[in-house]
């Protein structure tokens, strides 16, 4: 008796946190409202040099999202004129669950729910309630190799967007945190893990293009500007950039 009661308890809790995922999806996706997208600084790890530009840090360096995704929005046809409302909040002083270097699905989960329990403990108060919590972690100018991979989740709706503490830097910066912040959107990746390169059609940003070759932009989602076959570059800004009707579509911009 006990334990059916117990799996009661739990079927309900199961039934409770996916009706809320879908109402939440829903509600992302609508776009009846701007959605507020909160970034949270943080020094991941905890140098000086990082935590000297953080100290300076301000709104300004995040000033080209939100008049991007209202440019690019409109283009199909959402009538919002803040379709997403970027907030910086508070410096984060706790780092976050490291992801698993496992890429297993259960590994992923796990990961998902310890960092979704951190960022309802760790996160400060902030106002407006964000819609969107993106955790921006800023390595020092001299970090040795590339920067680990950066992961956006739809459910949960938040981010770990991995940055170079420069103002040099900002423009390309802009750039990962938009990737990020559509993921918790619902968009995919438009480009091959293993190679980087764009996948065609949906990620060139001009697919349509005779010859292929330059490309000018990168679709936001690819993160790469195909210059020619085998060759990319990273874009220099949000301005080198543009949504592609594929990710138009799954973060509901086309109906």
């Amino acid at each position: 008796m006990f334990k059916a009661f117990r799996i009661l308890i739990l079927l309900g809790i199961l039934v409770t946190v996916a009706g809320t995922t879908l109402i939440g999806r829903w509600q992302a996706q609508s776009w009846k409202r701007p959605q507020v997208v909160t970034l949270y600084p943080i020094n991941a790890s905890g140098d000086a040099v990082t935590d000297l530009y953080l100290e300076r840090l301000d709104a300004a360096a995040f000033a080209g999202l939100a008049p991007y995704f209202q440019q690019e929005a409109a283009r199909y046809g959402v009538s919002l004129s803040e379709p997403m409302r970027i907030v910086l909040g508070g410096r984060v002083r706790v780092v976050p669950p490291a992801p698993p270097r496992d890429a297993g699905p259960l590994s992923a989960i796990s990961w998902s729910l310890r960092m979704r329990w951190w960022a309802w403990r760790s996160t400060p108060p902030s106002s407006p309630v964000p819609d969107v919590k993106l955790f921006l972690m800023y390595h020092p100018p001299d970090f040795a190799g590339a920067l680990p991979h950066s992961i956006g989740l739809e459910k949960g709706r938040l981010g770990l967007v991995h940055l170079f503490a420069m103002k040099s830097q900002q423009a390309q910066n802009e750039v990962v945190i938009a990737h990020e912040a559509l993921h918790t959107f619902g968009a995919s990746d438009k480009y091959d893990r293993a190679t980087l390169a764009p996948v065609f059609p949906e990620g060139y940003a001009a697919p349509r293009q005779e010859p292929r070759y330059p490309q000018t932009a990168a679709e936001l989602m690819a993160g790469r500007v195909p210059v020619r076959e085998g060759e990319l570059r990273v874009p220099a800004g949000l301005s080198e950039t543009l949504v592609g009707p594929a990710t138009a579509a799954e973060i509901g911009w086309v109906k």
